[in-house]
């Protein structure tokens, strides 16, 4: 059974675990990330992810998506099929 964790912040930091816990097949298996907290849209997280300026680029699919249809913004990051939930806070 996967261990359920949440990334907070999606900086060049956050990129980086999320990148190798993909890279190395940890995502789905080992750990399960069900969400991601950061201040941007999940668009602009995907595009960071899939076109990193120092790290190159994401190999697998990375899209976004919003969760209901009365959302102004994309909502949840969809990364090789999974769907992770974005949380989108200023001030929590």
């Amino acid at each position: 059974m996967a261990t359920k964790v949440a990334i907070n912040g999606f900086g060049r930091i956050g990129r980086l675990v999320f990148r190798a816990l993909v890279e190395q097949g940890h995502l789905g298996k080992t750990f399960d990330v069900v969400a991601v907290g950061d201040i941007v849209p999940a668009d602009n997280l995907a595009y960071l992810l899939k076109y990193d300026s120092s790290q190159g680029r994401f190999n697998g699919t990375v899209s976004s998506k919003k969760s209901s249809p009365d959302k102004l913004e994309d909502d949840v990051l969809i990364v090789n099929g999974k769907e992770i939930l974005v949380v989108s806070a200023r001030s929590p």
